[in-house]
């Protein structure tokens, strides 16, 4: 086969993306997302939370709320309308974590759901640790 008949058939195999029907999507299902975080947050100062607590507690309902999704299968469903949008880092980060400790769970809960629910979430915990450790270096090295 030429690079040529190689290319023909991946065009034929390969559909284009809408883009600006995807970016819509992204932007619309993250825009919820954050209005939801919003409206919580609200919820949570108007019974008396301070506002760190008010965000804590936050952050702590999106985790759950996107857990739980994920558990059911709704999280997926979700992920594959809105794409990108279902990334925003809270709730994104949650299904990274739930999702392959489910899949595993046949395995044990040491080989299974131990060792496989940090199988994606793990390198951007290590990553972004490392990068703001980096960048706090950078910081009191050259910039206070």
């Amino acid at each position: 086969m030429t690079n040529q008949e190689y290319e023909k058939m991946v065009e034929s195999y390969t559909k284009n993306s809408p883009i600006w029907s995807d970016c819509l999507k992204a932007f619309l299902v993250g825009g919820a997302v954050c209005i939801i975080g919003e409206g919580l947050r609200h919820f949570f100062l108007s019974r008396g939370l301070s506002d760190t607590l008010a965000a804590s507690s936050v952050s702590i309902s999106l985790i759950l709320l996107a857990a739980i999704l994920t558990a059911f299968g709704v999280f997926e469903k979700i992920a594959k309308f809105a794409g990108a949008g279902t990334l925003v880092p809270i709730t994104g980060f949650s299904n990274s974590v739930v999702s392959p400790a489910m899949e595993y769970r046949t395995e044990g809960w040491v080989t299974g759901v131990g060792a496989k629910m940090f199988i994606v979430a793990g390198p951007v915990i290590v990553y972004g640790t490392g990068a703001s450790i980096i960048a706090g270096l950078i910081y009191y090295l050259f910039l206070r």
